[in-house]
């Protein structure tokens, strides 16, 4: 090759890459300003709750807010049967969804054939898409009579009720997820696998799903984090009860969720009252609650990555 050749064209591409270095430069400034622009939204989130949460340990002890008693109108601030009702329903709902969950992405993406296969995603999809109002409305009309029925309890309005429905909820997003994270596995892997006389379900369950662990993970943290935010449905379909969930048989006892006192009360409260900061302190709990799930959810998938990045080295 000539070198004046050479030097024409090094000369050419420095003169491209200079006329489009402005643009290059505008799409980096963009992109950073919506990277920052994030975490300066949740900061001020943050900020706003912790102002109008911080009254609330002026005008109540700390005894009483941790007390077995949620009655504003005397004065009872009690968050403690909100908590319980929050977790039981929480964990309830992640018990059926993250199993069923799991299985239909392995369902759809390893077993499934193509034709079926284009039929489910879009399914599930537009599934995900459904209002929660809607959903509540059919666990009023539908599920509740038949838990009622079916358990022989005084009402169908139950911590379970909610959990079904949540897990209902949830499962769409936890399949959608883990299903592309299990797209994203090498067909090599699977190929070696069976070339080393695994069967097609140890190939599965040793090698597809633990090379996805962290999308498996990451679509788990997702579905979860959908129910523990999820208001208008559990506020439905509940009972509303803010009384202690103590046992197993709180799953099937009314319960009442901190979501659901937010959007229940909230409308009707004065505001700046104590009543007022207890609310948007349940709100600031949630909030904090939803960041440790999201932060140990990171660090998890950080050490996996980088697991993974020791073995390929």
């Amino acid at each position: 090759m000539n070198p004046e050749d050479g030097t024409r064209v090094m000369t050419t591409t420095t003169r491209k890459s200079t006329h489009r270095k402005p643009l290059e430069i505008l799409l980096e400034a963009l992109v950073r300003v919506a990277g920052y622009s994030a975490v300066v939204f949740v900061a001020l989130i943050f900020i706003f709750l912790m102002r109008e949460a911080l009254p609330t340990f002026n005008e109540i002890s700390i005894s009483e807010l941790f007390s077995r008693r949620w009655y504003p109108i005397e004065d009872y601030f009690g968050t403690l049967p909100l908590l319980t009702g929050s977790l039981v329903i929480t964990l309830g709902a992640a018990l059926i969804a993250v199993p069923f969950g799991l299985m239909t992405a392995v369902y759809i993406s390893e077993i499934a054939p193509r034709w079926l296969r284009e039929f489910l995603k879009p399914l599930v999809e537009v599934l995900g898409g459904i209002p929660s109002v809607v959903l509540g409305f059919l666990g009023i009309l539908v599920l509740a009579p038949l838990v009622r029925e079916i358990l022989h309890i005084p009402t169908g309005l139950t911590a379970f009720t909610g959990a079904v429905l949540l897990a209902g909820m949830a499962i769409p997003t936890i399949v959608s997820v883990a299903e592309d994270a299990l797209d994203t596995v090498p067909k090599s892997y699977r190929d070696a696998a069976l070339a080393l006389g695994a069967t097609r379900w140890q190939t599965i369950w040793r090698i597809t799903v633990p090379a996805a662990r962290s999308g498996v993970l990451t679509a788990t943290m997702l579905g979860i984090g959908r129910a523990i935010g999820e208001t208008m449905t559990v506020m439905m379909v509940t009972g509303n009860a803010p009384q202690i969930a103590s046992g197993l048989s709180a799953i099937f006892m009314p319960l009442r969720t901190m979501t659901a006192t937010i959007a229940a009360e909230m409308g009707e409260v004065a505001n700046g009252s104590v009543h007022y900061h207890a609310l948007f302190y349940i709100g600031l709990a949630l909030f904090l609650i939803s960041l440790t799930v999201n932060l140990t959810a990171s660090a998890v998938l950080f050490r996996a990555r980088r697991r993974s990045e020791r073995l390929l080295s």
